[in-house]
């Protein structure tokens, strides 16, 4: 590396030494100065030689630094002597010589060697000063300031542009490396992208795992794996393969997020379980029945979101090698996209299923509302032809029991219209409140007095306990709310048996209960009452309806930021509970 700028510093300082005899060829010096000036020339002659030679022997590192030091030494003689023997008139531009030696230090030690280059040559260029034409302080502390800073400066630069081409030579190696990590990764991506493939080659869970099972054994042998998904706080098993698949955690089950080995793996970090005999997990004493030792759980990483996890289990204790351990954590990210596409056929498929329910009820619906239309219109027009024909013939009391006939079957009719009005505004949401003050318990004694009134073989009875805090609401549709709770409790009781209204206030709240003593609510049951048409299937507990007042009644609580739920387990029969917030 010193040969080739060797030999062009050799040529640069022949150049000059021919430049120099010029220079004392044409000026004319005083007659004490020109035997120093020619030499002069003549040592800058001899180190143009010195420098030659030295540039034809290929040197050691710490002998070539020594060569170096020498040759800057020696220039730094030769622009001192030239200074020197121009100085005897003043303005010469000789004095800039001293710059180059700086320059050349600073170049070659950067920041130190052009700081102790800077001092040496101003240093000398005062002395010459004061010796020859005498020194001028403003002129030399310029020439310093110069000086000092020019060495500085370039030093700087210099070790700066090492250190960037130290830097780049340290990133050239590691992008070497990072080739061939990088040529390793591709090989791991394409052997994680068949099984992903796999996973994603159906949209039917059974399938599509078989598939992706096949493909995983032949990269990562395993003795048990599973896919868990993130559902709210629980962790559900989606499917699992190999021993105790079907007894261990199988397809379908659900546990609490909170301190199971899902809740580590939220974080989004490969978990490495390399002995199970340390049970640090829930499930432990369960694989270690199965013979398992060792587990490798990786997240199913949607972008930044962890759905879940897939985990490997083998029989032998710290069985996952660090590739194995790469490769499960690729695929972790690579599946999360499969396993979402089928969890979303899978909430579409059920979804579809619901729509199907809902249009089954819908259409049982048009056919009961058909029914429900037909019977009181039949009874309305029967009994009215027959007064029409045959008003003259029948008695006072036939007349007054057609029209209360009429009467109450109209009642029926205006009824079933007014529900099938009030879910359309509901659902529209252009169901009207008026909210005011007003006693609940009065409300409750008024639903009560009514169903005592309007019926004889059920008995209802009140059960207000305290007084009641008054609360916002509107009156005509909490009444509407109790009457359907106490008319439902009514046609389910049997004759004889008994519906108890009870309210009492707590925490807050106003809380009406309706118990009836009919045949109750099945629990797999109790959430569809409250959809639109929603009625129980139950054998021998099915009466007329159309399915339609406790969706209304649920819809106006929940207006009221109350709620109205059901139970029907503790007793026969079934309490409806009405809740609503005090003042709210």
């Amino acid at each position: 590396m010193l040969s080739r700028p060797g030999r062009w510093l050799v040529l640069l300082r022949a150049a000059l030494v021919v430049a120099g005899a010029i220079a004392v060829a044409l000026t004319d010096f005083p007659p004490s100065y020109l035997p120093w000036a020619w030499g002069v020339v003549g040592f800058f002659a001899a180190v143009t030689v010195f420098s030659a030679m030295l540039s034809l022997v290929e040197l050691e590192p710490v002998a070539r630094v020594r060569a170096r030091v020498l040759l800057l030494a020696l220039d730094a003689f030769v622009a001192i002597g030239f200074i020197s023997v121009f100085s005897f008139e003043a303005g010469q531009p000789w004095r800039a010589l001293y710059l180059i030696p700086i320059a050349a230090a600073a170049l070659r030690f950067g920041l130190v060697g052009g700081a102790v280059a800077g001092a040496v040559m101003t240093g000398a260029t005062i002395v010459i000063d004061a010796l020859g034409p005498g020194l001028q302080w403003r002129t030399a502390f310029a020439r310093v300031l110069v000086g000092v800073l020019s060495g500085l400066v370039i030093g700087r630069l210099r070790d700066t542009l090492n250190a960037e081409r130290s830097r780049a030579e340290s990133r050239a190696a590691e992008a070497e490396r990072l080739r061939d990590e990088l040529g390793h990764r591709v090989d791991v991506l394409d052997t994680a992208n068949r099984c992903a493939r796999a996973l994603g080659s159906s949209l039917v869970l059974d399938e599509a795992f078989g598939a992706f099972i096949r493909e995983l054994r032949g990269l990562v042998p395993f003795e048990r794996t599973a896919i868990v998904l993130v559902e709210g706080d629980t962790a559900t098993t989606m499917a699992t393969a190999g021993r105790g698949a079907g007894e261990i955690f199988p397809p379908g089950n659900s546990d609490p997020i909170e301190g199971s080995l899902l809740e580590r793996v939220l974080e989004g970090k490969i978990v490495v379980r390399r002995d199970l005999t340390a049970r640090d997990a829930p499930a432990d004493e369960q694989l270690l029945a199965l013979g398992l030792r060792s587990e490798l759980v990786a997240p199913l990483l949607l972008g930044a979101r962890t759905i879940g996890m897939l985990s490997l289990s083998r029989e032998r204790p710290d069985a996952f090698s660090d590739d194995e351990v790469e490769l499960v954590a690729l695929l972790g990210r690579l599946v999360a996209t499969a396993v979402q596409n089928i969890r979303a056929y899978e909430a579409e498929r059920r979804r579809v299923e619901e729509l199907a329910r809902l249009s089954q009820l819908r259409a049982d619906f048009v056919s009961l509302v058909s029914h429900e239309l037909r019977s009181p219109m039949a009874a309305v027009i029967g009994a009215a032809r027959t007064l029409q024909d045959r008003w003259r013939m029948l008695t006072a009391s036939q007349r007054e029991s057609f029209l209360a006939l009429i009467g109450d079957e109209t009642a029926r009719l205006a009824e079933l219209v007014g529900d099938v009005l009030d879910t359309s505004r509901i659902e529209a949401g252009t169901f009207s409140y008026r909210f005011e003050e007003l006693d609940l318990g009065r409300v409750v004694d008024e639903a009560v007095e009514a169903a005592v009134l309007a019926q004889q073989d059920v008995p209802v009875v009140a059960s207000v306990r305290g007084a009641l805090p008054a609360i916002r609401g509107d009156r005509a549709r909490l009444r509407q709310v109790l009457g359907n709770l106490i008319e439902n409790a009514v046609k389910y009781s049997p004759e004889g048996g008994e519906v108890r209204v009870s309210a009492s206030a707590s925490n807050g709240a106003v809380r009406i209960a309706v118990h009836d003593s009919g045949p109750g609510i099945p629990p797999d049951q109790q959430t569809r009452i409250f959809e639109k048409f929603g009625r129980v299937d139950v054998p021998g507990a099915s009466k007329p309806g159309t399915g339609l007042g406790l969706f209304i009644a649920r819809s106006i609580a929940e207006a009221h930021g109350g709620s109205l739920d059901v139970s029907s387990d503790a007793e026969p029969g079934a309490t409806f509970t009405l809740s609503l917030p005090v003042g709210g």
